[in-house]
């Protein structure tokens, strides 16, 4: 019984981790479609993307906002249980807002941010079932 409650605790580490890469390959993949869009390349030489001027404090915002998800990745495998659901629940929530904030422009926008959300609800809902038979 030990041993499958372990692993049951190690596959839930391993479907979030995974979950957290799939998003990740999810919003890299949307951030690269939009260079196949015309006047998309002109418009980050002028610095003015879609009306929002691009700053320093605007990247940086961008930056951190990209490191959540990266860093769930790692942190889904290594957190201990409990601080492992509410970072999982957090980190989820955060980056559900980041997707919806960042707005739809079109129809391929409008597909992956639903892909997106969805998986981001699904961690969300793991992590609140998740628990940890080892207490």
């Amino acid at each position: 019984m030990i041993s499958t409650n372990k692993i049951i605790r190690k596959d839930t580490r391993a479907l979030l981790s995974t979950l957290w890469i799939f998003i990740l390959f999810n919003m890299i993949f949307r951030d690269l479609h939009e260079f196949a869009r015309p006047g998309f390349l002109e418009e980050i030489m002028t610095g003015t993307v879609n009306g929002v001027q691009i700053t320093e404090p605007l990247m940086l915002i961008g930056g951190i906002m990209a490191e959540i998800p990266i860093s769930m990745v790692l942190l889904s495998q290594i957190l201990n249980y409990k601080v492992n659901r509410w970072a999982n629940v957090i980190a989820g929530a955060l980056t559900i807002a980041f997707v919806i904030n960042n707005g739809v422009k079109d129809l391929d926008d409008i597909f992956f941010a639903i892909i997106e959300v969805v998986s981001l609800s699904f961690i969300i809902w793991i992590a609140l079932r998740w628990r940890n038979y080892n207490s």
